[in-house]
């Protein structure tokens, strides 16, 4: 069969099979009387093995060593091809990636599309320093795509560089809460401390109704960083958790300054001071406990809390009871008189 008919029949040009004798893939031995190629049944096999090989992603010289070498073992190639594979795929999705989040920033130039394009790398630098300058950067007439402050943001391991992120996404408003909130739902317990820590930072209702549905997240960290959120933005929801942290002693100054100032809010006060005394009936055994609750009252008006105070400043700990004597005095210069312990004067 001559050239032009293998071509048409193959769908291998012409140009490509000469290519093919070239490399020494296919070498047709016959001849025509004129002199032409004419390729025999086993050069015609040979073509389409080649070209078959060439549709799995290897080349020509690869395709020819495999069909050539007697002990070639096909296991070990499609493992190779799909690793390679893998690779090319994840450096495509890299690529479009990136492409979009060219675009989500509208450059008007070419200069805005080098500006996102740098600030892109810097974020992916080794360098903690880049790194950081390039989220204080993202305020700048070209800003850094959102998604690539969360997905920067969920990945960073330096507190500063993780301060500056932060404050990059809370200027962009609630463009990034819904990669946030994928954040949440994430395996790892750092991505989702970091999403959690990203999306407190960003001062609008939105990110106070997330942090909200937060409280019933099932990692603790997740709770106890909404709660102190949504404590400081007089979320009464938050007043279970917040109270937990002081029992377990886990930033438990923080959660009585958030406690405090939802006291001020005096639908709230007698719910705290309630919630605080409940959990100083149950941690009766527990000293240091019972002491972090007294402490706990002390910014909390109104008379349940006095009327605590008050036999508290009896109870069988010491300390205890001195904190609570302390606080009263406090209370009484203040101008908030304490209701008159049913255990009578105090003994000193």
């Amino acid at each position: 069969m001559l050239i032009g008919d293998v071509a048409r029949r193959s769908g291998v040009s012409a140009r490509m099979l000469r290519h093919y004798e070239s490399l020494g893939l296919v070498r047709p031995m016959s001849r025509t009387e004129a002199g032409y190629r004419a390729y025999s049944g086993e050069d015609i096999r040979r073509i389409f093995h080649i070209e078959s090989l060439r549709s799995l992603g290897l080349s020509l010289r690869e395709a020819g060593s495999a069909l050539d070498d007697p002990g070639f073992k096909p296991s070990e190639l499609i493992d190779d091809l799909i690793r390679r594979t893998r690779e090319r795929i994840a450096a495509e999705t890299e690529l479009l990636t990136r492409l979009r989040r060219i675009d989500a920033a509208e450059p008007t130039g070419w200069e805005d599309v080098l500006q996102v394009v740098a600030l892109l790398q810097a974020l992916g630098s080794e360098s903690a320093g880049r790194r950081q300058r390039a989220a204080l950067s993202s305020a700048e007439e070209v800003p850094v795509p959102v998604e690539a402050l969360v997905e920067a943001v969920l990945s960073e391991t330096d507190p500063n560089v993780a301060g500056a992120l932060r404050w990059a996404l809370a200027r962009s408003g609630d463009a990034g809460l819904a990669l946030l909130a994928e954040g949440l739902g994430s395996p790892e317990a750092e991505v989702r401390k970091r999403a959690v820590q990203s999306i407190a930072e960003i001062p609008d209702a939105a990110a106070t109704t997330l942090l909200h549905e937060a409280l019933t997240n099932s990692d603790v960290v997740v709770r106890r960083c909404a709660a102190l959120t949504l404590g400081a933005r007089g979320v009464a929801d938050a007043i279970p958790t917040l109270i937990d942290m002081i029992v377990e002693e886990v930033n438990d100054v923080d959660a009585a300054d958030a406690l405090s100032g939802l006291a001020s809010d005096p639908a709230l006060a007698d719910q705290i001071a309630t919630g605080l005394i409940d959990r100083l009936a149950r941690a009766a055994t527990d000293p240091s406990t019972r002491r972090r609750l007294t402490e706990a009252l002390a910014d909390i008006p109104g008379n349940t809390t006095s009327r605590a105070l008050a036999d508290l400043s009896h109870d069988e700990d010491r300390a205890v009871a001195l904190t609570a004597t302390y606080i009263l005095k406090l209370r009484d210069h203040a101008g908030v008189r304490p209701v008159e312990s049913p255990y009578g004067p105090e003994n000193g």
